[in-house]
């Protein structure tokens, strides 16, 4: 194979005509396609299903050149305001920042969504680089930033603070920034205080947000009627996709009244499932549904964070069974639509015989069921452990409790506990049908694991993230979020965050995990039609590992199909 450097197409320039890439491809759909058929022994880097597509190239475009280039451009100033001017960023004249000097992000910088490619890819979707720019558009003494939290707690949401206010201050000399306390609401029903460097000084050793927060209360014409009141031309929002939905709006109607105001949205979410519409324009792993979604971003400030914490709650739950008969240990943690924070942890604790998430359904009853399994490794090791999310099987606990569909005031669905549940279920099928006595231990460290502060690993992520949102907001971008794609920071749309159904959001990006174990790829039927891996589980349990949704559901019974899973 030809891999030279001389055949891959040259970067495209940013200042070319890019007006054509809205309606990037055009999509052929999976029925269209002869049918695959795999052997159980076949490589998991060949998908049991192709997504083909055919990028539509701009107008006037070098067809040879830049095949395939996409750019997800993020909005600017100038664009409602071209005569705005450019002045030297101060960053110049810094003396401790002397180095900056020879490390300023060319305007050109892009990101690409995909690092791993074929000699014949199309270039594919990129993005901004972040990073502080050669020349910016607010002067620093003309600065007045505020900072808003708003949604659930997270750890780490005190580090950003702390870092967009020393930030603003010791990288551009701005003085004015405001804490808007209480969330969106804040804006106009709450005071605000004045944030220096000394008051948010060791604000990122505790947990919560110092500046208090709520679910709700988005108004839009009176938030940016009270920014233009006060002044306010930097706006920096830190919350999860109902927030960043907020911030979206915020920025249109900034936009559509030609205000300087630069809006940047710092995605927090503890369930690590920050979802940007992305097409690719080449094959990808795709299972049973379409890809509206993807975590482009890497991951979610404060997941490491609270992965760590839901292992004390694994491990406790571990010590307890082992010290009992027929010890079943139940421990539900956070994933309200997505299972990362369960599975990572079950990664990190190996002491989880059985995972459940909500991408995964799940039955209870019969051959292969939950039942089975949790009867035949507690007659195997005397004990198990079961995690799952909050979100998984809350399919069946609508069909048996006929909750009402309620809401919280962010407009997510308000979910039933099913580790209760479950728990429930398990002790009556075992006592009522199974004549045997199960010592039932159930943990839920729901808010134990976000209410802490960050661990290390989050303190330096957030603390780029918040820079990367200043550096952007100076530089005159704004409607924009920021977050490391393949490990590069980068400045995305706030547009693509906005994700109508979570249902849809495609999670399967951990290939690196999966080239680390034996596994041989093996198909399965009675879940969603989603391709399956069986893994040797350190001498405890075989686990399935589901690459739809990249996490642990619990084996097979059926002989013939542990037989084609072993291989």
């Amino acid at each position: 194979m030809d891999l030279s450097l001389s055949k891959i197409p040259p970067p495209l320039s940013l200042s070319e005509n890019t007006s054509g890439l809205c309606s990037r491809y055009s999509i052929r759909p999976l029925s269209t396609f002869p049918s695959l058929n795999f052997k159980p022994k076949t490589s998991i880097r060949r998908p049991l299903l192709w997504r083909h597509v055919q990028p539509i190239r701009a107008q006037n475009q070098d067809q040879t050149i830049n095949d395939g280039f996409v750019l997800e451009d993020v909005p600017h100033l100038t664009t409602f305001l071209p005569n705005l001017p450019s002045c030297p960023n101060p960053l110049q004249r810094s003396q401790a920042y002397a180095i900056v000097k020879q490390t300023f992000v060319s305007p050109e910088d892009v990101v690409a969504e995909e690092i791993v490619v074929q000699k014949n890819s199309p270039r594919g979707v990129h993005f901004r680089r972040a990073g502080p720019r050669e020349r910016v558009y607010f002067k620093s003494e003309e600065v007045r930033a505020c900072i808003v939290t708003c949604g659930g707690l997270c750890p780490g949401i005190n580090t950003v603070i702390r870092e967009i206010v020393c930030g603003l201050n010791y990288m551009y000399g701005v003085d004015n920034i405001l804490g808007i306390e209480g969330g969106y609401r804040g804006f106009y029903s709450k005071n605000t205080m004045q944030l220096t460097p000394k008051v948010v000084n060791d604000i990122h050793k505790r947990g919560g947000t110092f500046l208090q927060t709520s679910r709700g209360g988005h108004d839009t014409n009176k938030i940016v009627d009270n920014i233009h009141d006060r002044g306010i031309n930097q706006v920096y929002i830190i919350g999860g996709d109902g927030t960043q939905k907020g911030a979206a709006a915020i920025y249109k109607e900034v936009a559509k009244r030609g205000l300087q105001v630069a809006v940047a949205g710092i995605p927090k979410t503890i369930d690590n499932d920050i979802a940007v519409k992305s097409y690719q324009p080449f094959p990808y792993f795709v299972v049973a549904r379409s890809m509206h979604a993807s975590n482009v971003i890497d991951k979610s400030f404060g997941f490491d964070t609270a992965v760590e914490e839901a292992q004390r709650a694994i491990n406790a739950a571990h010590v307890e069974v082992e010290s009992v008969e027929n010890g079943v240990g139940i421990v539900k943690l956070m994933g309200r639509y997505s299972g990362f924070i369960a599975m990572f942890a079950t990664l990190a604790s190996r002491d989880v015989d059985c995972c459940l998430i909500p991408e995964s359904h799940f039955y209870l009853e019969g051959q292969g069921g939950l039942f089975e399994f949790i009867e035949q490794r507690v007659k195997e090791n005397g004990h198990m452990v079961i995690v799952l999310a909050e979100g998984a099987g809350q399919e069946y606990l609508s069909q048996s409790m006929h909750p009402v569909d309620e809401k919280d005031a962010s407009g997510n669905r308000l979910l039933l506990d099913v580790g209760l549940w479950l728990t429930q279920k398990i002790k009556d099928h075992f006592t009522n049908v199974r004549k045997i006595a199960m010592n039932l231990k159930y943990i839920d460290p729901t808010y134990m694991i976000r209410a802490i502060p960050s661990n290390a690993s989050d303190n330096i992520y957030c603390t780029l993230l918040a820079q990367s949102a200043v550096h952007g907001a100076m530089a005159g971008y704004t409607g924009f979020t920021v977050g490391p794609v393949n490990s590069r920071h980068a400045y995305i749309p706030i547009s693509l965050t906005l994700v109508k159904d979570l249902d849809e959001i495609t999670t399967c990006r951990h290939h690196d995990f999966l080239d680390h174990v034996g596994i041989t790829v093996t198909p399965y039927d009675f879940l969603d039609h989603v391709d399956l891996i069986w893994i040797p589980h350190g001498g405890r349990a075989n686990v399935l590992w589901n690459m739809w949704s990249s996490c642990f559901i619990y084996p097979p019974s059926n002989p013939e199909l542990q037989s084609m899973a072993t291989g």
